[in-house]
């Protein structure tokens, strides 16, 4: 990656906030770099809206630091929101102004030069899909344009950082298609952090993924090690002639087994032992036909309901 790609445009530090006695976000830290797609996770209540208004400055951590592209959100307010591009869960449209009028606006509100405004307001009409629909009423739109309208709003000013809260909440498979598409086009040139429920959609489309439970991070790394993430304590073994199912369970080392399709199994070591040599021995002394043994691969479905539920049982 080209060094300048490398850059660090968001750097949160010890990030926490209290609501009283409730602590929404427990010192959080988070690291963004430039061109990464951030998938911020977490189940409803888990502090994610609270982290995303800290990093917005919409709403002032209780401790921690922020820095925006090396400004100190804190200090420096009005210059590191500039380098920030926020799309909420609902779209903040003015429904009677067509799409040209209401970039107009946001060009406006973000304070991009007047000499500026049509190029900027052309370009983010370009990127996305919105050049055909510029003269039309906002109103008029499906919500898979209108969704388009407020990630436009949101990149007019040529933001480093762009946020997007629930992108495609409401939209139809082709909709959703579409903005991931975009979301993925946006990452070449900006970083983006895109809070989501839809978890295959940050398998799609994301470099990175945090998940927050309780108000703490207890997941984050790339979709690549999510793959491998507790998968070396769990392997897929096929045997042509497969014993019964406790049998598998009770070779030693083996926590649990479950049968996955008639001749292949899922198997869970226990804590901190690999059992594969003992398992081979196993399948080759009792003929059990093995074909196949390989560590098995986690979704990141597997992982958030693994982490949240350890979680609820801690």
């Amino acid at each position: 990656m080209p060094e300048h790609e490398a850059a660090t445009t968001i750097s949160a530090r010890g990030l926490t906030r209290s609501f009283g006695s409730h602590i929404a976000v427990n010192n959080l830290t988070l690291e963004l770099k430039r061109g990464e797609v951030l998938g911020f996770l977490g189940p409803n209540g888990a502090g994610k809206t609270t982290t995303m208004q800290m990093l917005t400055g919409n709403l002032a951590p209780s401790r921690g630091a922020i820095s925006i592209c090396g400004v100190d959100l804190l200090e420096e307010p009005a210059a590191a929101k500039a380098r920030i591009g926020y799309l909420p869960e609902v779209p903040p449209l003015y429904r009677e102004l067509t799409v040209d009028e209401y970039l107009m606006l946001a060009a406006k509100l973000h304070r991009v030069p007047k000499a500026h405004r049509r190029e900027a307001i052309a370009a983010a009409r370009h990127r996305c899909g919105l050049a055909e629909v510029g003269k039309k009423l906002i109103g008029t739109l499906s919500k898979g344009y209108q969704q388009r309208v407020g990630i436009a709003q949101a990149i007019v000013h040529g933001p480093e950082v762009v946020i997007l809260d629930e992108p495609t909440v409401g939209l139809d498979p082709n909709q959703i298609r579409e903005i991931r598409g975009l979301i993925r086009e946006l990452g070449g040139a900006h970083s983006v952090i895109l809070s989501t429920h839809i978890l295959p959609e940050v398998e799609a489309v994301c470099d990175r993924v945090q998940i927050m439970h309780h108000g703490n991070l207890v997941y984050g790394d790339t979709i690549a090690a999510l793959k491998q993430f507790e998968s070396g304590a769990t392997v897929l073994l096929g045997l042509r002639r497969p014993p019964a199912l406790g049998e598998l369970a009770a070779v030693p080392g083996v926590a649990a087994a479950a049968c996955v399709e008639p001749t292949l199994f899922r198997l869970q070591f226990t804590p901190g032992g690999d059992s594969t040599e003992t398992l081979v021995a196993h399948a080759v002394a009792r003929g059990w036909g093995l074909y196949q043994l390989k560590p098995a691969q986690t979704s990141l479905e597997d992982v958030f309901v693994n982490l949240t539920r350890r979680e609820e049982a801690n």
